[in-house]
Formats: C-alpha cells, sequence, structure tokens
C-alpha cells in the first residue's frame, strides 16, 4: 500500500542555497521503494521533504539511509524548538486519494 513520509526543516540564516545545492545533487534521493521525491518551501528558510514509497515498510527499510542524508543537511538546519530537534517528521500509509483534473 502506498505511504508518505513528510520531513519539515528551517535552514539557518545565510545557508539556504548551499542546503538547496545538497538537495539538487543527483543520486541521494534514490532509495528502494521511493516512487517520487519533492522538496517545497513552505514559509521562509522552512521547506518539507515530502516523498511517495511503495509501502510503509519501504520507509522503514530506508530509515538508516534517510539519517545518513540528514546528517550531511544537519549543519546547514535550525533546530525547530518544543522538543524537535532540526526536523519533524511524519509517515504513514495512504488512506484517500483524489485526481483532480482540470
Amino acid at each position: 500500500m502506498t505511504a508518505y513520509n513528510v520531513v519539515r526543516m528551517r535552514v539557518k540564516p545565510g545557508r539556504e542555497q548551499e542546503f538547496l545545492d545538497l538537495n539538487r545533487k543527483p543520486g541521494h534521493e534514490v532509495r528502494e521503494g521511493l516512487r517520487k521525491a519533492v522538496l517545497i518551501k513552505t514559509a521562509e528558510r522552512t521547506y518539507c521533504f515530502i516523498g511517495e514509497w511503495d509501502s510503509f515498510q519501504a520507509i522503514v527499510d530506508a530509515r538508516e539511509d534517510m539519517i545518513e542524508d540528514l546528517n550531511r543537511l544537519r549543519p546547514l538546519l535550525e533546530d525547530l524548538g518544543n522538543g524537535l530537534g532540526v526536523t519533524d517528521a511524519f509517515s504513514g500509509e495512504l488512506v484517500a486519494e483524489n485526481a483532480i483534473r482540470a
């Protein structure tokens, strides 16, 4: 069953270009079971990674690699506060989908 993970992060002032360059570098996003990965800007210096996966198990199996990717980015990220650290991450199985066509 399709699953998604979402990771919110905020980049330290003056480090956005470096953050974007690292995220555009080919290769790090390749994971078994990962169908699609996007990075969206949600606010000033705040971004969300969204991954679409074949299954929740694929997310679990890729966890160590994703942590390794995060470790590359960690020096560029600001603590989000409230005990979150530098990321606010969620994942789960798809429960509803609506395709809207214009």
